[in-house]
């Protein structure tokens, strides 16, 4: 990992290790052959050398940095496509250039290609027809078009049906007019759309024989092949600095009576006939195919991002020496203290948590996309559901969770070569893109709530829901065990849904619409939807990790079964309220849960570092002068400092500028 000499404090961590790291590192690979492919895919990519930067991307402007992460892109897509000619390898080999660690390590803060790969491309073979795959898939693979999807606009994100864009059909030129009837038609966000796509999957109310027929995909060219030039009707630009993502090229889009032809409408689902009929697709929900792909993925993503997070923070909190709890004793490694491993060690879990649940959910869409295309429509709605709660809980426990690494490197971990704040501001955004986190809850609640209404009227539930059912309130014997802590997260969830359902019920009573009942309701509406969420996350992770256990060696198991304890513990007790309101527990049981939860934390606390070092996250990528493989955090801290371009002179010019005249009276 790092020819320099390790920090001893580090050294002797991973001497204390009890398990072997190279195993841990193996199973969540997917096997010692995946990891070995992974490595040297890795070899491959960094020797290229694209990632380093002669200045820091953070002292350079904004419009320097975009013009950086479009070079980056073309470095790194030239260099894939000859590896794909020489290992005669598919795209899919490299995907985690994109998304994964590797991605963000290359291209720092954002990539302007990224939703050419991630949503135009997908958008096409979700929704295209066979002969509109033939036509434009092969030309976007090859990079000789540029795409982005743009569905989000100035005055709507997360509310699609309220789009205001229109395509209508003009059956004499057999073409789609697409216009922006206001400046909040706008399309607004797209990464990539502002100077680096040339083609754009638009979401637009289509209109046709006088009828709207709701949101549908079309294919529109922004710029002109050749020279780049916006073509006429299209208004194009970037949308200006984030607190991320300043490399992603976001960007706005006006469209003034943009014609196009009637087959760039992607008509695998509905279609416009050449007269202007309306041929509806079996089901409205298969539209948004795209967007729950997108959601699954991310939930990937996000363990990512967490990983760098609590490695950084785990190794520095291991150097890092602070205060004298003992007179006459050495300052303690800050890892010592029992309130700094609560703030890692769930993190650590958390990782495991939401990998094995990324698994599950994955499985569940390929089986539900594979039902989809043989008509069977039934377990769409589930998928839906749970792609929106996963999405939210675990983008918002991302935030949060790289948030807390950051502050447990105190000062430290402000300084943006830390790479925390960058990654934070990675994190956050996604708590926003492909639905905001509050709405996606509520969509859940919908779910929720029908599904409720179904049982009570004697219908059966969904797997997923099988805890949902009107149940008579006895509450069952509380049971001190981490199964009878998830059994307490069904029970919460169904309670918290019970009384969703009697609230809405009582206040339609009193003469209230059902709509304004349910905005009344509403925060209870999103608590239950987490509440649900919870409980599926922890019910996954424990029975997951049961079955991986099953083939490791006994160090490694016991180790994974204590992560899963502290991930429930954690949240028993971040959640007693609700426990203690819609279950049987005690006092006395919270405090054998605290005893345990602080007894688990001690028990982990000789692995912490082992097991930050078996997500196996190389210095490039981690990119942190304090999450190094060596631990020389204070040696690269001041390394680092020297890089700033105030540092090139002594004398700053402004000294002789301002500060003089100033300080001898003469401004």
């Amino acid at each position: 990992m790092s020819a320099n000499k390790i920090n001893p404090d580090l050294q002797r961590e991973r001497d204390n290790c009890t398990f072997n790291v190279t195993e841990l590192t193996n199973l969540l690979d997917g096997g010692p052959q995946k990891t070995e492919e992974r490595k040297q895919r890795e070899d491959v990519v960094l020797k290229e050398g694209i990632h380093t930067e002669p200045v820091p991307a953070i002292y350079l402007s904004h419009k320097d940095k975009y013009e950086l992460a479009v070079k980056k892109s073309c470095a790194l897509f030239q260099m894939i496509r000859r590896l794909q000619e020489e290992e005669n390898a598919g795209m899919e080999n490299y995907q985690a250039l994109l998304g994964g660690t590797l991605g963000t390590a290359i291209f720092g803060d954002g990539n302007p290609l990224a939703l050419h790969y991630v949503m135009f491309i997908p958008t096409i073979m979700g929704q295209g027809t066979v002969e509109q795959q033939a036509y434009w898939i092969g030309r976007a693979f090859n990079l000789s078009i540029i795409g982005t999807y743009a569905q989000t606009e100035l005055g709507h994100g997360t509310f699609i049906r309220g789009l205001e864009t229109t395509a209508t059909y003009d059956p004499r030129t057999k073409e789609f007019v697409l216009h922006s009837p206001t400046l909040t038609a706008y399309k607004w966000w797209p990464g990539g759309l502002a100077h680096t796509a040339n083609y754009c999957v638009v979401m637009a109310q289509l209109y046709t024989q006088g009828k709207c027929h709701g949101i549908h995909p079309f294919i529109v060219q922004l710029r002109d092949e050749e020279t780049h030039m916006p073509l006429p009707g299209i208004k194009v630009g970037e949308i200006g600095a984030k607190l991320g993502m300043n490399g992603t090229n976001n960007g706005f889009l006006g469209l003034e009576n943009v014609r196009i032809p009637r087959d760039h409408m992607l008509m695998k689902n509905s279609q416009v006939l050449e007269d202007g009929t309306y041929v509806k697709a079996p089901s409205s929900k298969l539209a948004y195919g795209t967007m729950m792909f997108v959601r699954v993925m991310l939930v990937n993503d996000m363990c990512n991002y967490m990983a760098k997070a609590v490695t950084i923070a785990t190794r520095y909190s291991a150097i890092r020496r602070q205060s004298q709890p003992k007179p006459d004793e050495p300052e303690p490694q800050i890892l010592d203290y029992v309130t700094q491993q609560h703030k890692l060690l769930v993190g650590i879990a958390a990782v495991h948590a939401f990998k094995l649940n990324a698994d599950w959910i994955w499985n569940m869409y390929n089986n539900v996309t594979a039902e989809l295309e043989s008509g069977d429509l039934e377990r769409l709605p589930e998928l839906h559901a749970l792609s929106c709660c996963l999405k939210a809980v675990v983008t918002a426990d991302a935030a949060e969770c790289v948030e807390r690494c950051r502050l447990a490197c105190g000062g430290h971990g402000y300084m943006l070569s830390s790479n925390l704040p960058l990654t934070y501001g990675l994190v956050t955004a996604a708590c926003t893109y492909e639905g905001e986190n509050t709405v996606l809850l509520l969509q859940t609640a919908r779910y929720l709530v029908k599904a409720w209404q179904q049982a009570a009227a004697g219908g059966g539930a969904p797997p997923t829901l099988q805890h949902v059912a009107p149940a008579p309130r006895r509450n069952p014997p509380w049971e001190n065990s981490v199964r009878g802590i998830v059994d307490g997260f069904h029970t919460v969830a169904a309670g918290k849904i019970g009384l969703c359902v009697a609230q809405i019920e009582k206040r339609q009573k009193s003469g209230m619409s059902y709509e304004d009942a349910w905005n009344m309701t509403s925060i209870q509406l999103a608590s239950a939807s987490e509440a649900h969420c919870r409980a599926i996350i922890l019910a996954t992770y424990l029975k997951e990790t049961e079955q991986l256990v099953k083939g490791v060696s006994a160090e490694l198991r016991l180790v994974l079964l204590q992560l899963v304890d502290l991930y429930v513990l954690y949240w028993a007790l971040q959640r007693i309220g609700d426990l203690l309101r819609f279950t049987s527990i005690s006092e006395r049981d919270i405090e054998q849960l605290q005893s345990w939860y602080e007894l688990t934390l001690s028990k982990l606390r000789r692995n912490a570092v082992g097991l930050v070092d078996a997500f196996d996250i190389r210095d490039e990528i981690l990119n942190s002068t304090l999450g190094a493989y060596d631990g020389n955090a204070y040696e690269r801290l001041m390394a680092e400092a020297m890089k700033s371009p105030l540092n090139a002179a002594p004398v700053n010019d402004s000294f002789h500028k301002y500060l003089k005249p100033f300080m001898q009276g003469k401004l």
